[in-house]
């Protein structure tokens, strides 16, 4: 197929958000999923990903996949939250800036345990069970205890949060810092949205995570800032809030926001503990044992050195799902804090596509009828 070039003056990115995941023992067997895909599953699709389910990780999305499973009448065998509730009770003044979300979530925990949901908190995870598919999980009761608990189960939804979506920005040539609040690199921007990059946008989770009502704010607030930068006048009307009411909700927000960051951490200290034989990157097979013995022999000690030796990240996922967990495992190898270790650069494509040409014609997709309806 042939490049399509689309020329512009100004561009707004609006990337999004992926699911945070951290492997697990056995979290590349069958029957293993992310919240978001279990969610997705269950809304475009109308079905769930097994008939007895354990939802694990942290975040607000374990409650509300929960629930909706639970409504759908699906069977969830317990809820496995690796984040402790005295983190979450720490957390409620800052939650508190938003009361409808911090009822909604409180609403779907309560809906759950009426409804005889299991709900653990402060578990550490010890891994996944089974030969050709998922057959149950264990963990640690507490992340100070040593005994493990089974659960028989068919499916797992695994996630930490979300993680933006930056790719786009990188490749634009946008500058980057790191965000400590979101444990990730993000690009520079200012208030409005501008980045390091003239004619460069941001906005939304790809900004850093804040969720949906602020992806709309965000929105807004930069379409303003492009239209400053273009000397055009911003439209006036009842429905369209000016740049301080969006900001000043933009904070209330961001506060809210801090709150659920201290209320779901994904767990710090998880890479020491994987075992050599685990699958980091799946997408390239490589294994705890290889980025172990790479780093330990001198080798690299940043995560772009550790790429182009061990090929991690090098995959069709771009280091999407694996890419967090290159740089906690090289983190906890060297002694370095994350922000020390680099960050993984971006290389394209953006989004895994096709690459047979017969899928093409005059650069534009053309599926196979037969290939339709699958």
């Amino acid at each position: 197929g042939r490049e399509i070039g689309v020329p512009f003056s100004h561009l707004i990115i609006a990337s999004g958000a992926t699911d945070r995941v951290l492997p697990v023992p056995g979290w590349t067997l069958p029957g293993v999923y992310t919240l978001g895909g279990a969610q997705v599953a269950l809304k475009s699709q109308g079905c769930a990903i097994g008939r007895r389910v354990v939802l694990a990780g942290t975040g607000p999305l374990l409650y509300l996949v929960a629930y909706q499973y639970v409504k759908a009448g699906a069977q969830i065998a317990a809820v496995l939250d690796t984040s402790a509730l005295s983190q979450q009770i720490a957390a409620a003044p800052k939650l508190a800036r938003q009361p409808a979300t911090l009822a909604k979530g409180l609403y779907y925990m309560g809906w759950l345990q009426a409804r005889g949901v299991r709900i653990e908190r402060d578990v550490k995870l010890a891994g996944i069970d089974g030969e050709l598919h998922v057959r149950a999980i264990r963990w640690q009761a507490s992340r100070r205890s040593a005994d493990s608990e089974t659960l028989a189960c068919d499916a797992v939804g695994l996630g930490f949060g979300l993680r933006p979506e930056t790719q786009l920005a990188d490749l634009a040539g946008c500058r980057f810092r790191f965000d400590a609040q979101n444990r990730c690199w993000l690009p520079e921007l200012d208030a409005a949205g501008r980045s390091s990059v003239p004619g460069i946008y941001l906005a939304g989770d790809g900004a850093g995570i804040a969720g949906a009502d602020a992806a709309e704010l965000a929105g807004r607030r930069t379409t303003l800032a492009v239209l400053d930068d273009l000397s055009i006048a911003h439209p006036r009307g009842a429905n369209l809030p000016d740049v301080a009411s969006l900001e000043r909700r933009l904070q209330r927000i961001a506060i809210f926001r801090q709150g659920i960051e201290t209320a779901f951490t994904p767990p710090a200290d998880c890479a020491s503990q994987w075992p050599d034989g685990m699958t980091v990157c799946r997408c390239e097979e490589v294994d705890a044992k290889t980025l172990r013995h790479c780093i330990r022999s001198g080798a690299a000690s940043e995560i772009n050195r550790l790429k182009a030796l061990t090929r991690v990240g090098m995959g069709r996922c771009q280091g999407r799902m694996c890419g967090e967990a290159a740089l906690a495992l090289l983190s906890a190898e060297t002694g370095k804090p994350l922000e020390a270790v680099g960050r993984l650069r971006s290389q394209p494509p953006v989004k895994p596509i096709p690459i047979s040409p017969a899928l093409y014609a005059d650069g534009v997709a053309a599926i196979p009828e037969e290939a339709r309806d699958e």
